[in-house]
C-alpha cells in the first residue's frame, strides 16, 4: 500500500478495492496521532491518554496545552491560562497593607504580591519573622529564596529584605512550617539597634520544583 506526506499515511491504491474498510481503519488509525486530542483537564487527559504515542498534542476546555515527550505519561506544557490570584493566610497580629497579599502559580513558577504589616501598628524587626503561609500549590519542592522591598520610614527600600519560602522536608514547627513565608533584613533587626520595617512588600518570584 503507497503512503503520501511527511506522516506517511497509508493511502489504498485500485487493486485494494475488497479491503477498503481495513485499509480506512488502518488510515484513520494513523491519522489519530496527529490530531489535537480533546480533554475535559489534566485528569480527564492522564487517564485517557496515558498509554498514547509520544508526540501527542492535548487541549483542554480552558486552552491548556501539552505536548507528550515520554511514553512513560509526561508531558510538556505548551500553554496555560493565568490562574486568579489566591490569598495568602497572613501570620497572628499581620494585616494587609496597601496591597493585598496573594499569589498564584503560572508555568513552574510561584508569584507573590502585596504589602504586609503588623495590626499593632508597630514595627517589624524582620529578623525572621513569619508573615503569611501560601496555598498548597504554592509550596516549593526545596526551600525558596527572593528579595523583597521593605520600607523603614515610609519610602520603599528594594532589597533590603530576604524573603523565604518553607518546604515541605523542613520542620513543621521551624519558623512556622511548610509554606511560611519568612522575612529577614540587616537593615530591619531591632536587635542590633536599627529601627524596624515599617512593611514588607512580599512581591517576587521562585520555582516550585
Amino acid at each position: 500500500m503507497a503512503t503520501i506526506g511527511y506522516a506517511e499515511l497509508p493511502i489504498p491504491g485500485g487493486g485494494d478495492g475488497p479491503t477498503v474498510p481495513g485499509h480506512l481503519a488502518e488510515l484513520a488509525e494513523a491519522i489519530d496521532p496527529h490530531l489535537w486530542q480533546h480533554v475535559t483537564d489534566l485528569a480527564d487527559r492522564n487517564t485517557r491518554l496515558s498509554a498514547a504515542p509520544v508526540w501527542t498534542v492535548a487541549v483542554a476546555a480552558n486552552g491548556m496545552t501539552w505536548v507528550k515527550t515520554s511514553t512513560d505519561n509526561v508531558w510538556a506544557t505548551i500553554w496555560e491560562p493565568l490562574q486568579d490570584w489566591q490569598p495568602l493566610t497572613l501570620a497572628s497580629g499581620y494585616e494587609a497593607g496597601q496591597t493585598t497579599p496573594e499569589g498564584r502559580v503560572f508555568n513552574g513558577q510561584a508569584h507573590l504580591r502585596g504589602t504586609i504589616q503588623r495590626t499593632d501598628g508597630q514595627l517589624i524587626s524582620a529578623n525572621g519573622v513569619k508573615l503569611a503561609t501560601v496555598p498548597t500549590a504554592m509550596i516549593p519542592d526545596q526551600i525558596a529564596r527572593y528579595a523583597a522591598p521593605a520600607s523603614m520610614t515610609g519610602d520603599a527600600m528594594t532589597g533590603t529584605c530576604r524573603a523565604e519560602v518553607f518546604s515541605p522536608d523542613q520542620d513543621a514547627n521551624s519558623l512556622g512550617g511548610r509554606g511560611s513565608v519568612i522575612i529577614w533584613s540587616q537593615d530591619g533587626q531591632q536587635d542590633s539597634g536599627t529601627p524596624g520595617l515599617m512593611w514588607v512588600d512580599i512581591s517576587g518570584y521562585y520555582w516550585l520544583d
